[in-house]
This record gives structure tokens, sequence and C-alpha cells, in this order.
């Protein structure tokens, strides 16, 4: 079934239980909170699913999106509707394996918006935020958005990123981390 994205725009998704798109409530909210941040900026979008977030940043006007997904049909899905609202000049990039070894291949990269959206029940969240920080994948100013449930979020402190808020919309919760002395 196909989801809509700003600007009434129609993407593709997988059907079935495989991946599961981030609810259009959580995408205006992350959209509305980053407003004015997101023309020209550098997105990366880790686990993209569909790649819904990664193609609303595009809609609006992000320079560069890079996406990390395991799943190769997914893939196919992804670089077909980032393909479809990518402007002229804009790029876009999916990248295939796994999101913790797949972000080393980024190091030297920093992005201004990080958008991470696991598999709630996985065990991404402490080696994904450690590679980030590892790697300084978030810009001095950036902000990175993590999607999870909202019982049994703990993740060890990470000492070069910090807490800069948290929302909570019904079975999903978003904690936003900048850099640490930000």
């Amino acid at each position: 079934m196909p989801i809509r994205i700003y600007g009434n725009r129609l993407l593709k998704t997988i059907p079935g239980l495989d991946t599961r798109p981030t609810p259009a409530i959580v995408r205006e909210a992350v959209f509305n909170i980053w407003q004015g941040t997101i023309a020209d900026c550098r997105w990366l979008d880790l686990c993209t699913g569909s790649g819904s977030m990664g193609a609303e940043a595009l809609c609006r006007g992000a320079a560069l999106v890079v996406g990390i997904e395991q799943w190769a049909k997914a893939c196919e899905i992804i670089q077909q509707n980032w393909e479809q609202v990518a402007q002229e000049n804009q790029k876009f990039e999916v990248v295939r394996g796994d999101v913790v070894k797949r972000l080393k291949s980024l190091e030297g990269q920093q992005f201004d918006r990080i958008y991470f959206d696991p598999p709630y029940a996985s065990k991404l969240y402490q080696p994904v935020l450690e590679a980030i920080a590892q790697y300084n994948l978030l810009s001095a100013d950036g902000e990175m958005a993590v999607e999870h449930s909202p019982n049994k979020w703990t993740i060890a402190p990470i000492p070069t990123l910090e807490i800069c808020r948290e929302k909570y919309y019904g079975n999903t919760a978003l904690t936003f981390y900048c850099q640490a002395n930000n």
C-alpha cells in the first residue's frame, strides 16, 4: 500500500510487515521540529525501510540524502522512491548492508540531520550511536532523531552526544541527540 508524503506525493512500500514506515504523525512532527533546516542539508537515513523520511527530506530541499538499508528488496523500492522525488541538483545514495558496518564507510563525511529508525526490538541502538560518535558523522550544529518504543529505552551515555529533546507520539518515541557542548 503506498504512503503519501510532503506535497501529496505517493511512495511505494513493501507489502507485509517486513518494514514499518514511520507513521505520518511522526514524519510530520520531525519535519516541523526541523523546519527551516532541511533545505541544502546533508541527511543520513539509517534503517531506511521504504525511504519515506529521506524522500521527505528530498522534497523539502535536502542537498544530499544517504540511506543505509540491509534488505535488498527495500533498497530497490528506496531507489525508485528517491528517483521519483529528487530534483536534478540533489544527490542521493542508497547503501545496502549492515548499518553498523556501513557507517564506517561514511567516515570523513558529516551530516546535518540523521534519522535512525531500526526495528524496535533490535540491538542496533547502542552500536549505531557509538559508531556515529566514533566516525564523527554528526556535524557540529547537526541533530539526530532516534525513533524507538517509549518502553524499555536505555542507552549508555556516549561522551560526544547529548540528548537535546524527547518527544512521544502514542507507541512511538523520538529521542534527539546533538553534539555535546553545543
